[in-house]
Parts: structure tokens; sequence; C-alpha cells
């Protein structure tokens, strides 16, 4: 009885395996044909959900670029869902600190979203993880920011419209797919008629064939009878000679007579020898136009089978090699902006080269672990490399979700990015955000760090905002930087920080004054750069953070 239900379990999991399977290839396909980035981004949305189940990572690599697909539509409703949905998966995966972060990502959005539900989910699971690492003063913290924006607003849609949004994709999918059905069959039909006129091209040959041998047959025929006739003419010929011509041959000689009926049976013989040819020799033409009309038969219904299979293989060879052309493109253009800017990629493959470009106003952020060198000494060459990649790692993650800053590169302990530096004029917020989470990371890795009693990093991190020169250097392992004056000072406006503190100069001050509290520094001297006004950035502003 026990294998029984263990038998039934197995099948059950496999059927349902096999079911997610489905699912995922059928929303893959459905996400190929879609047409708008809208309708994409739902498909992505929902494959990663399906993905959460059986593969936490593929959840998290789809899920992000859901929430970038939502974000850069200006939809938040879905942008706090797709990010709620990586948080799960990094929480799948027991990565606490993404799941943090994920889950800040998806309160901001849920609060531009006036969605009370998910505002509800994200500080719930927050909480939880605060109180889970005895932080009960940060829970609290959490829970009286929620409290505080409730008692002045909340409300939710954006699962509604997620709701329609997948009702209304679903239903283009099944149009799609029904007229791609038809086309299938229209182009089936074609087919069919063109086959159909070209086996009525080769029935006419072949009657045209029947009938020439027919009338071979006929010819034969007529003059077989002629044969025959001429044979009987023949033999009433001998048989009236007269009767005086026979008394007188009998009276001649004997041998005269036994040469008269040895001729006669030569003839008689002759006669039944040719009529016997004849005979086989028509049957033998009859055989062999039988067996030659079937032989082209079956050559023609080859050559028609060899024809199909052919262009069936080809289609289908030809379709295998664009696919993997397809593929290798797409695998060449991901790397190539892995590496570069979209539109400096764009312009690469395109002239083969890069233009060097200024930007008036451009915002560049350092940061710098602080006493690295004695740190660096506690430490193996294993554990030194494995901790700046963590740190390294979470600084991009954090990054990759503002799409107007752009990673520029990392020098030893230090870590450069820049906004700005696009078609289009921004304002350094994202990239004060990004500064803000960057020590908001590094204080809760400290604190993992303390409670492990293992060495750990802190940071100074600085900002500047002034014109740049951007470009590509190099013909091998060629690198997109920056120069000028304004990195220079971001570079002093770093060291002059605090550890776990965001320092930033006059100039980018007066661009984020309205949306950030900041705390005036006074003048600071900066190493041949003479005296600068700085502040320390505070936090984000509760009335721009609600908006």
């Amino acid at each position: 009885m026990k294998h029984y239900w263990l038998l039934i379990l197995a099948l059950s999991f496999t059927i349902i395996v096999q079911a997610q399977t489905e699912e995922i290839e059928e929303i893959k396909a459905a996400i190929a044909e879609a047409e708008s980035a809208k309708e994409k981004m739902i498909l992505r949305y929902e494959l990663a959900e399906v993905y959460l189940r059986v593969d936490a990572e593929e959840a998290e690599s789809i899920g992000k670029i859901a929430y970038k697909s939502a974000k850069d539509q200006g939809n938040h409703g879905m942008a706090a869902r797709s990010a709620l949905l990586v948080a799960q998966a990094f929480e799948r995966q027991r990565d606490t600190r993404n799941q943090e972060v994920w889950l800040r990502t998806t309160l901001n959005h849920a609060k531009r979203a006036g969605d009370s539900d998910l505002i509800i989910r994200s500080v719930d699971k927050r909480s939880r993880l605060a109180v889970k690492d005895r932080n009960y003063r940060r829970a609290y913290e959490i829970n009286q920011e929620a409290f505080t924006y409730f008692s002045k607003d909340g409300s939710s849609i954006s699962e509604l419209e997620g709701k329609y949004d997948a009702l209304r994709g679903q239903i283009e999918r099944e149009k799609r797919s029904l007229q791609q059905e038809k086309d299938q069959l229209e182009f089936e039909i074609r087919n069919l008629r063109l086959e159909t006129n070209q086996l009525s091209t080769d029935k006419g040959v072949l009657q045209k064939e029947t009938v020439r041998l027919t009338q071979d047959n006929k010819q034969k025929e007529e003059e077989k009878e002629i044969a025959e006739q001429q044979a009987r003419q023949r033999a009433r010929e001998v048989d009236n000679l007269s009767e005086e011509v026979a008394k007188a041959r009998l009276i001649s000689t004997e041998k005269e007579k036994t040469l008269i009926e040895k001729e006669k049976a030569l003839v008689e013989a002759e006669l039944a020898t040719t009529k016997a040819k004849e005979k086989a020799q028509a049957q033998e033409f009859f055989l062999y136009g039988t067996a030659g009309a079937a032989g082209i038969l079956f050559l023609l219904a080859l050559l028609l089978y060899s024809r199909f299979r052919a262009k069936r293989k080809a289609a289908k060879s030809l379709k295998s090699q664009n696919e993997q052309i397809e593929e290798e493109r797409k695998r060449s253009d991901e790397l190539l902006l892995n590496i570069l800017p979209a539109s400096i990629a764009a312009e690469l493959k395109e002239k083969g080269k890069a233009q060097a470009r200024q930007y008036g106003e451009a915002t560049v952020l350092f940061s710098d672990f602080i006493n690295f060198t004695s740190i660096a000494e506690q430490l193996t060459p294993d554990e030194l490399v494995q901790e700046l990649d963590v740190c390294f790692k979470a600084f991009d993650f954090i990054i990759e979700k503002y799409e107007d800053i752009e990673k520029i590169k990392t020098i030893g302990d230090a870590y450069m990015c820049a906004s700005g530096l696009g078609e289009r004029k921004t304002l350094p917020d994202n990239l004060i955000r990004a500064a803000l989470e960057m020590q908001a990371f590094l204080e809760e890795h400290k604190q993992e760090r303390q409670r492990l009693n293992k060495p750990f990093f802190e940071a100074r991190i600085g900002l500047h905002t002034g014109p740049v020169v951007a470009g590509v250097v190099g013909v091998k392992k060629f690198a997109y930087d920056i120069w000028g004056d304004t990195v220079n000072i971001a570079a002093r406006v770093e060291s002059n920080s605090e550890a776990g503190r965001v320092n930033i100069s006059e100039t980018t001050y007066r661009l984020i004054k309205y949306s950030f509290d900041c705390l005036y520094r006074g003048k600071v001297e900066a190493k041949n750069k003479g005296l600068i006004d700085m502040y320390f950035v505070q936090n984000e502003k509760v009335e721009q953070i609600a908006g």
C-alpha cells in the first residue's frame, strides 16, 4: 500500500513538472510574438512567477527585466510587483541582503502607485528580516514609516490593472495564434494546388506515352496480320497446284516427289516458326511497354517525394541556422552592452568607432574603503577578493535599478559611476539614492561581519557635478571612461567625506536640495582645489518618496 501511494505521488510530481515546462514554453513563445513593450513586460512577469516555483535564479533574472521594463514605462504598480517577485527569488536563494534591497525598491514604487497591499507586504517582510537579525530598532522604524504613510494616503488599483492587462494580453495571443493557423492552412492549400497541377501535368505526359505505345502495338499487330495473310496465300498457292502438274511430278521421278514434299514441309515449318516468333515478339513488346510505363510512374512518384523531403529538410535547416545566428547576435549585443553604454555600443557597431562626447552637467560618484590596506592584511588573498566582490556586486545591483546611472570602472578598492551621460539632461537624484543605498548595504554588511567577529569595510562616498568628456579608448580590451576637472573634484569631495556618509559639493547640492535633507558642513579645504562648500546628505524627503 505504501509503494502504491509513493507511485501516485511520483506520477503527480511528473505531471506537475511537465505542465510547468509546457507553460514556460508557451509564455516564451508569446513573448517572442508580442508586439508592444507593455505586453512583453506583463508576459515576463508571468514567466518569472512560473520560474519562482522551480528555479529561483531564473526567476530573479527575468523579474529584473520585467522591473526595468515597468520602470521605463512609468508603471509603478507593475514595477512594485516585479521588485517584490525579485525579492522573493532572493529569499528562495537565502540572500537576505539583496532581498532587503529589492523590498525597499518595492516599497518606493508601491507608495508611488498607492498600492496599499504591496506596501503592507513589503513592510511586513522587511520588519521580519530586521527581527530575524535582532535589529528591533530597525523593525520599529520600518513599521513607523508605513504608519506615517497610511496616516496620509493609501489606495490600490495596480493588481486590477495587472489582471486586466494579463487578460487582454491572453486574448491578443489567442488572436495571433488563430491568425497564424489560418496563414499556415492557406500556405498548405497553395502547396497542395501546386502539387495537384504538377501531378496533372505528369498524368498528361503519361497518357501521351500510353497512346504512343498503343499505336506501336497496333502497328505491330497490323504487320503481323499482313505476314499471316502472305503465309496463307503462299499455302493456298501450294495447295492449288494443278492436278496436271502434280501428276507430272509424280510421274517424273521419286526424287522430285520427295523434294516437293520436303519443300512443302519446309514452307509449313517456316510459316509456323514465323507465327511463333511474331507472337513471342508481340508478347515481349507488350510486357516491356507495361513495365516501362510502371517504371516511369514509379520514378515520377519517387522524384516528387524526394523533392518534397528535400524542400522540407532545407527549410528546417535554414530555420535552425537563422535561429543560431540570431542567438549569437543577441549574445554579442548583450556582452557589448555589459561593457559600454547603449548609445556608444550602437555607434561602434554602426561606424566601427565612437566619437568622444562632452556633457555640460554630469554628476560623478567616487567611493573608497577606509583603512583598506590594514584590513587587507588581516585577510587571505581569497578572502580579500571575495569581500571586494561581494561589495562591488551589491553596488552593481543597486545602480542597475537606475537607467540614468552608468558604471565607469573600479580602481583597486575605489568604485566610480556617473549620471547625466545620456542625450537627455537629468538631475542627480537617482545617483544620490544609489549612494545612500550603498552606505545602507555596507552598514548591514558591517553588522553581519561584526557578529561573526570578522574585519569589515567602511566607505567614504563623494559626488560633484560639472562638465566632463566621455569616450572609448584603446584598440584591444577598450574601455569607456570620463575625464575633466569634475572627476578630480569628485575625488577630492570623496576624500573629505566620513565613514558611512555621502558627501556632496555645493554644485550638486543646488540640484538636489528640494529632494533630500542635507547638513551643511561649511567650507572644507580640498587638496589643490582650495575651499569648497560641502554637505552631508541625510535622507530623502518623505514627501518626495510619497509623491
